[in-house]
């Protein structure tokens, strides 16, 4: 196993887990006991990856005076039925093993708050190999401090892994399934690649720049082991060239 000190940030539903039936039923369930309208699959799909309280009022149309009761009802049926219908993807718990053996730090960087984060990778017993986990505040109601949206998440991550003294943080690279992984990863400086077997609509993740989508986890621990010797190459060559993606394939058949 090669020892690599490139950190990786990963986003959490439908990246690391697919947690589509749990956080679709308890979507359901809170606009039902509201009254209101429940949106189709796809909508409801759209719903998982951006920040709960921005989906329910611009997706489901959740009025601002309803958008606190929602979210309870949404969190009390999530805890108590949708962490256990949540799956982990093939392959990522070998992919995340294979990272810590290797020595590579890895965190994760997500929108769902940091306490139900921590609940969700616990319950499928990968969260001792992360050494940090970033969330969004407990009220997701609240409106954002500082650094807003997936950008301050991914922001702190990153801070928390240049606490590390083996983290080599300036090639670190995102992993997450739609645009706003990418643009987080991007107002931080770090590429993104995206997964292909996330939410993400058709389109979503190239438009949005991601170096590379791929489709399996092989495939993704190969695109980032890629990575790897063109940023050591950029560092020890201080050419800003040798640092571009465009060594990875970006048409989306990785």
């Amino acid at each position: 196993m090669t020892h690599t000190t490139v950190p990786v940030i990963f986003d959490l539903d439908g990246t690391l887990v697919d947690p589509a039936q749990g956080i679709s039923d308890g979507i359901a369930t809170a606009l039902t006991e509201l009254g209101l309208a429940v949106p189709g699959k796809a909508r409801l799909d759209a719903m998982i990856g951006p920040k709960l309280s921005h989906s329910l009022v611009d997706i489901a149309g959740v009025p601002a005076a309803q958008l606190e009761e929602a979210i309870r009802i949404y969190r009390a049926h999530y805890l108590s039925t949708g962490i256990a219908q949540s799956r982990l993807y093939p392959g990522i718990r070998s992919l995340l093993e294979s990272y810590v053996e290797a020595g590579r730090p890895i965190a994760v960087a997500t929108q769902k708050p940091e306490g139900l984060a921590r609940i969700v990778l616990e319950h499928h017993g990968i969260d001792t190999c992360f050494r940090f986990i970033r969330g969004s505040a407990a009220d997701e109601a609240a409106p954002a401090t500082g650094q807003a949206g997936k950008a301050g998440i991914v922001a702190a991550a990153l801070a928390d892994l240049e606490t590390l003294a083996e983290a080599d943080t300036r090639h670190a690279v995102m992993v997450g399934d739609r645009a706003q992984d990418v643009a987080g990863a991007a107002a931080n400086g770090l590429d993104c690649i995206g997964v292909g077997w996330g939410f993400a609509l058709d389109g979503e993740l190239r438009a949005a720049g991601a170096v590379a989508i791929v489709h399996s986890t092989a495939a993704l621990y190969d695109t980032i082991g890629g990575l790897d010797p063109v940023r050591t190459a950029a560092r020890l060559t201080s050419d800003p060239t040798a640092d571009a993606p465009n060594e990875v394939h970006t048409d989306g058949n990785v």
